[in-house]
């Protein structure tokens, strides 16, 4: 793949101002952040690859911004024995930074055109085609589910994948405020916590459940 110009010194930026200062300081977060060119994993103009905020792949998707992937990878805080699921492929960006941390890595994604990208920069990491709100029940039960999105809803069918004591991290919508979130399943339920308020792009298919009006 071809790479900016003076890419590495535009990711030790990323590194040392938009990362550190807002607070994401885990070792292997960064160290996988400074190796990982992000301009791979865009189209359209690559010199805004660094810029801290979402950057359009097509079809209604994004590439969330750099602290906002940082600061969810920290709170997902995988280990090597995780076996993880990630909700909403992309162009293999979180996968890239995610698949020599954990065990293992299931990847689901709806778009033919970003599956096709995916394809090409991971392919070595299981990718499921099918509707992002499906998950991967084939390959269940996961210790961890990353939704690499915005949501206003969980719904159950990602719930019933992830193992007893496992951890969804996920954007949540809450009107025109995206927040980044996570819960652990108690019980058979997962309660989503709100922790900071982050640029988190929309995913399609997570949209509230109508209501009945009698």
């Amino acid at each position: 793949m071809m790479h900016l110009p003076q890419s590495e010194a535009m990711r030790r930026n990323m590194v040392d101002s938009q990362l550190r200062p807002s607070g994401v300081n885990t070792p292997w977060v960064l160290a996988a952040m400074l190796e990982t060119p992000r301009e791979d994993f865009i189209t359209g103009d690559k010199s805004a690859a660094y810029m801290d905020r979402s950057l359009p792949l097509g079809e209604g998707r994004c590439l969330n911004p750099p602290v906002s992937l940082g600061q969810m990878l920290m709170l997902a805080d995988v280990s090597p024995t995780d076996r993880v699921l990630l909700v909403g492929a992309g162009t293999g960006y979180l996968a890239t930074l995610l698949k020599r941390r954990v065990q293992s890595l299931v990847a689901v994604e709806e778009s033919p055109a970003l599956a096709a990208a995916f394809g090409t920069a991971c392919p070595e990491v299981k990718l499921v085609n099918g509707p992002l709100a499906d998950g991967a029940a084939e390959h269940a039960p996961f210790d961890i589910i990353i939704i690499d999105g915005a949501i206003a809803r969980l719904p159950e069918s990602l719930i019933a994948q992830l193992a007893e004591g496992g951890r969804i991290v996920t954007g949540l919508l809450d009107g025109p405020v995206s927040r980044l979130a996570s819960g652990i399943k108690r019980g058979g339920h997962v309660a989503l916590r709100p922790a900071l308020d982050l640029e988190i792009a929309a995913l399609p298919g997570f949209a509230p459940a109508k209501e009945f009006v009698f």
